[in-house]
C-alpha cells in the first residue's frame, strides 16, 4: 500500500561531510484494479465490485491520512497562491519529442505574472545544456539554470559530500551524467563507449575493474549490458565505501510519444538485484533537489507548486518537499489509477494538461 507524504527517499545535507546511508524504498506499481469472484474476474465498473473499490479506497486514505484529491477548477486561486511553478518534463511538457498542447501559451500566461519557471526531469540522458537546447527546439524560451535533470543532481550531490577527486565514478547510464560529472571536475569511466563491451566467458576468466571507483551512477541506459552489470557489481561489492547512486528509479519512460518504455528503474533495479544494496536516490522522490532549488533561489517551499504525470516520484517529490501539488493526466496516471482503492497518495489538485490553467482561467471569467 503507498503512504501519503511518506518519508524523503533520501535527504541529504548540502553541507554533509560524508555519504549518509543508502536507503531507498522500493518503487510502488499502479494498475486498473479487478477483482475475482468464483474464479472470474469482476470489473469495477460493475454495481458490486464499484461498491468494494469506494469502500477500500476511503479504508486506505482513511488510513494514511489522506484527502481525495479535488478536481481543479479554479486556475486564478492556485496560481495567485504561489511564487514559483515546478513543472516535471517527461508526460507535462513534452511526450517524447513532440510538445503538448497548448504549452508555450500556459508558460508565457504564468511568466507575464510575474511567476518563477523551474523545470526539474528525472531522465538523466541529457545534461541540463542539452536540455536547454531540447526546449529551443520545440520553441521554448528556458534558460539553462531554470532546468534541473536527474543527472545533475548526481553530480551536485557528490559535490556536496565533498567526494573526493582522486576517486573515480563508473557511469552505467548516458552521455548526460558524463557531461555534468565533467563540468564538476570528477573523473569518470563507463557510459556508452561500455556499451560495446562484451565478456567472454572462458573457463578460469577473471574480471579486472579499477580499485579506485568510489561511486557507481545509474541512470536510464540505452546501451545497457552484461559488462556494465558486472563492472558495476565489483566496484560496489569489492571496493571499500563504493556509493550506489541511482538517479530515479521510475518505471517507465516517454521515449515516444506511441507508448510506454522500460525506465531507469529497471537498471537500478538490476544492479540492485546483484550487489543486494539500495541506492542513494537523488531525483524525485528524494527532497536532494527540493532542498538544492529552495536555498539557489532563496524559495520558501510552501510558496511552490510541484507540476507531474507521476504520483509516485512528482507528487511525492512536491509532498516531501512541502508544496502544494498539481497531477496533469496528460502523461502515466490516469484517473483510475489517482482513484484507485490501493493509491493514497493524493495531490492538492488534478487536472489534464497544464494548458487547462488558460482555460479553465477564462472560465472562471
Amino acid at each position: 500500500m503507498l503512504l501519503t507524504r511518506a518519508s524523503p527517499t533520501f535527504l541529504p545535507s548540502t553541507s554533509a561531510a560524508s555519504p549518509s546511508p543508502q536507503q531507498a524504498p522500493s518503487s510502488p506499481t499502479f494498475g486498473r484494479s479487478q477483482y475475482r469472484r468464483g474464479g472470474g474476474l469482476v470489473s469495477v465498473s460493475s454495481p458490486v465490485a464499484g461498491q468494494r473499490c469506494a469502500a477500500r479506497r476511503r479504508s486506505v486514505m482513511a488510513a494514511a491520512g489522506a484527502v481525495p484529491a479535488a478536481k481543479l477548477e479554479d486556475a486564478d486561486a492556485l496560481i495567485d497562491s504561489v511564487e514559483t511553478f515546478i513543472f516535471d518534463c517527461d508526460g507535462v511538457i513534452w511526450k517524447g519529442d513532440k510538445l503538448i498542447d497548448g504549452v508555450p501559451e500556459t508558460l508565457d500566461m504564468l511568466r507575464s505574472k510575474g511567476k518563477r519557471l523551474v523545470f526539474v526531469t528525472n531522465n538523466s540522458t541529457k545534461s541540463r545544456k542539452q536540455y536547454g537546447k531540447k526546449f529551443e527546439t520545440l520553441g521554448l524560451n528556458v534558460n539553462e539554470e531554470e532546468i534541473f535533470a536527474s543527472s545533475f543532481a548526481a553530480a551536485a550531490y557528490l559535490q556536496s559530500i565533498d567526494f573526493p577527486k582522486d576517486k573515480k565514478v563508473y557511469v552505467i547510464g548516458e552521455d548526460g551524467i558524463l557531461k555534468e560529472l565533467e563540468l564538476a571536475g570528477f573523473q569518470y569511466l563507463g557510459g556508452p563507449s561500455d556499451g560495446d563491451k562484451k565478456i567472454e566467458l572462458k573457463p578460469g576468466f577473471y574480471m579486472e575493474h579499477d580499485k579506485d571507483v568510489g561511486a557507481v551512477v545509474v541512470g536510464f541506459d540505452r546501451y545497457f549490458n552484461y559488462y556494465k552489470v558486472q563492472y558495476g557489481t565489483l566496484c560496489i561489492r569489492e571496493n571499500p565505501g563504493c556509493l550506489f547512486i541511482a538517479t530515479n528509479r521510475d518505471a517507465v519512460t516517454h521515449l515516444t510519444d506511441a507508448q510506454e518504455w522500460a525506465g531507469g528503474g529497471s537498471m537500478v533495479g538490476a544492479i540492485l538485484g546483484s550487489t543486494k544494496q539500495e541506492p542513494l536516490v537523488v531525483g524525485k522522490p528524494s527532497t536532494f533537489m527540493m532542498d538544492y532549488l529552495a536555498k539557489k533561489f532563496g524559495i520558501t517551499t510552501s510558496q511552490i507548486c510541484m507540476v507531474g504525470d507521476r504520483l509516485d516520484t512528482d507528487i511525492l517529490f512536491g509532498q516531501n518537499g512541502g508544496c502544494k501539488t498539481l497531477l496533469v493526466l496528460s502523461g502515466v496516471t490516469s484517473v483510475q489509477m489517482l482513484q484507485s482503492p490501493d493509491n493514497s497518495i493524493q495531490p492538492d489538485f488534478y487536472t489534464n494538461q497544464i494548458s487547462d490553467f488558460l482555460t479553465l482561467k477564462a472560465a472562471t471569467v
